[in-house]
């Protein structure tokens, strides 16, 4: 079964949360694909809680108002079942240029680079809405052999 690491900008697209970024249809896409990985997906998260952080300042852990925050929820509750939720060990570097003992030398954003790293490691495919930098480093991506899937490829 295919593994997936969440970039954030999902489940903020998905709680209707960037209007300026994404339209209805890209809602929608984040929406149906959080809908799939709660039913049946798995999804790939670190030991570390660095993407736990990182949601939890974007999203509610109540599990309200939206969709992607009752993805937030989801995973909250069920991040020790290992049938759904893959928990994976990164390395933090002090090399600024890389990040994570896990990624050689990048231009990635910051805080960018614990998806990857993650991704690396669990063997994940990416899902991303709304950011750039995913496109932008498609040559960093293939290179270590990490699919992102663009769930809203016009906006990407």
């Amino acid at each position: 079964m295919k593994v997936y690491v969440v970039d954030t900008n999902v489940p903020i697209v998905a709680n209707g949360g960037d209007k300026v970024h994404a339209d209805a249809h890209c809602q929608m896409a984040c929406v149906e694909k959080l809908e799939y990985l709660v039913q049946c997906g798995i999804v790939a998260i670190d030991k570390l809680g660095l993407i736990f952080e990182e949601y939890l300042r974007n999203l509610s852990l109540a599990g309200t108002p939206g969709v992607g925050d009752a993805f937030f929820k989801y995973l909250y509750n069920n991040q020790h079942n290992c049938k759904r939720i893959e928990r994976v060990e990164i390395s933090q570097c002090d090399d600024e240029g890389i990040g994570f003992d896990e990624l050689p030398m990048n231009d990635l954003d910051r805080s960018d680079r614990k998806f990857l790293a993650v991704a690396v490691v669990a063997s994940a495919t990416i899902l991303n809405a709304t950011d750039s930098d995913w496109g932008e480093q498609a040559s960093l991506m293939e290179s270590l052999g990490v699919d992102v899937c663009q769930l809203c490829p016009e906006y990407a």
